[in-house]
């Protein structure tokens, strides 16, 4: 009787230590280019090299309120506490300063004292638009490109794009649990399960706290290797006698990566060997900052190590009631090692091929909601980009004089999609992969590339 390759792979996983978990190990360890090829993608084109090599993307899950930190609006000073433009609404002031920063002279919030120090590093965009104001839909449209079907997410198109810089770890990782819209934030959908990202972590877990089970062999090294010898000649024998079997290709490059990571991981994820003053750098010495700065060092050595995608997910920005208190905790949190990280990038020499975008999925309204809050706000929201080719120490769009809506130079998001893409070298157009009898792309029928965010 044939043993099917499902049973060995739960055989394997539970006998030898190495493994872990069924769906954790499906999800994260298959890098192999083989089983895209086997899975009936169309075959990628030859692509123009872009700047940008690599990605970090922050994602501020609940919505950051553009108004309070990089879109200034004197004219919202003025109009405080005035009919705002619904029924019974007034406008809200935003409670912070703004500053004009570095030699660009960007308007930033004094909610960003360090970040702030970077502007002429920063391409923030203030006329981001999204379809609908609420949490599950805008962060699934945000990652990946629509919000009625299951899409593979950002992370997988652009790993699929470019593949994985490195063969003894993930090429797309996911810091924090991806937030409102889960696993698909980080999922493949129908691309091969390579290219699904490795979710590390959880919103309610310090970072540095998470672990990755079974991560140290049980059995030793020396034994586990030999016992991966053993089934990977059965896989191998398998694959023989029946040629193109993308389960049985998929299974032997998995057990590599499996067997690598063991040795790879725990070195990146171990933040005790880095020195005092890169500790400090991150914010790692202070309890409001460390949870957050952890997650960039980890996303800096990531990419330093070859992992393509990483994002970082921190939250909530829902701010409807409270906002003073809360997005000053909020933005207190990221500051230091939003610095640190960019700093740190730019110092290592790897700002340059590396893409560090911010963002949530939408803002919030200019006017007040209660007594000290702001609602939701699908129709302008900022981001910021920085290195990878994005143009530096520039502003773009304008959401007009009070933060309602995107009215100079309007960006949805697959517009945001298409110019990501090719800051990386990928044309949308050109990136697709052939599902149920036709071609799939991020970007699906539309999006344009938005030049002046590229650096000539």
């Amino acid at each position: 009787m044939t043993t099917s390759p499902m049973f060995q792979r739960r055989t394997w996983l539970k006998s030898s230590g190495c493994g872990f978990g069924w769906l954790a190990f499906s999800a994260l360890v298959a890098q192999s280019q083989l089983v895209s090829q086997s899975h009936g993608a169309t075959k990628r084109p030859s692509m123009p090299t872009g700047k940008a090599k690599r990605v970090i993307f922050l994602n501020m899950k609940g919505g950051p309120s553009h108004v309070d930190t990089f879109d200034y609006k004197p004219e919202l000073q003025k109009a405080d506490g005035t009919p705002g433009p619904r029924p019974g609404s007034k406008w809200m002031k935003s409670p912070w300063k703004f500053e004009q920063r570095g030699q660009s002279g960007l308007w930033i919030s004094e909610l960003f004292p360090e970040l702030g120090s970077m502007a002429d590093d920063l391409l923030i965009v203030n006329s981001m638009q999204t379809d609908v104001p609420a949490h599950p839909q805008a962060s699934v449209r945000m990652h990946t490109g629509t919000s009625q079907f299951i899409r593979p997410s950002l992370g997988s198109w652009v790993l699929y794009g470019l593949g994985s810089g490195n063969d003894s770890l993930p090429g797309f990782i996911s810091i924090g649990g991806g937030g409102v819209g889960g696993a698909q934030n980080y999922g493949n959908a129908f691309l091969p399960a390579s290219y699904q990202g490795m979710r590390l972590g959880s919103e309610s877990r310090e970072v540095d706290k998470s672990q990755v089970a079974n991560l140290s062999p049980l059995a030793g090294e020396a034994r586990q290797r030999r016992e991966l010898e053993f089934i990977q000649s059965m896989n191998q024998r398998k694959n023989q006698l029946d040629p193109g079997d993308a389960e049985i290709e998929g299974v032997i490059h998995s057990y590599e990566l499996a067997f690598k990571m063991q040795s790879e991981l725990p070195r990146v994820l171990d933040l005790g060997s880095e020195t005092e003053a890169t500790r400090k750098l991150y914010g790692l010495d202070r309890n409001d900052t460390k949870n957050f700065g952890s997650k960039c060092l980890i996303a800096r050595k990531m990419v330093e190590s070859g992992v393509r995608f990483v994002e970082i997910t921190h939250g909530s920005w829902d701010h409807h009631n409270n906002i003073v208190d809360a997005l000053t905790k909020n933005c207190t949190a990221i500051d230091r090692p939003l610095f640190g990280l960019l700093s740190d990038l730019k110092s290592r020499g790897l700002l340059d091929e590396t893409l560090v975008v911010w963002t949530g999925e939408f803002g919030r309204t200019p006017y007040a909601q209660g007594r000290d809050g702001r609602d939701h706000n699908h129709k302008a929201f900022s981001l910021w980009m920085a290195g990878g080719g994005a143009v530096q120490g520039q502003r773009y769009g304008s959401s007009g004089d009070f933060g309602v809506e995107a009215t100079e130079n309007p960006v949805p998001i697959v517009d945001f999609h298409a110019t990501l893409l090719a800051l990386l070298g990928l044309d949308h157009e050109q990136l697709t992969y052939r599902h149920a009898g036709r071609d799939f792309r991020l970007t699906d029928t539309k999006g344009r590339i938005i030049s002046d965010w590229i650096a000539s």
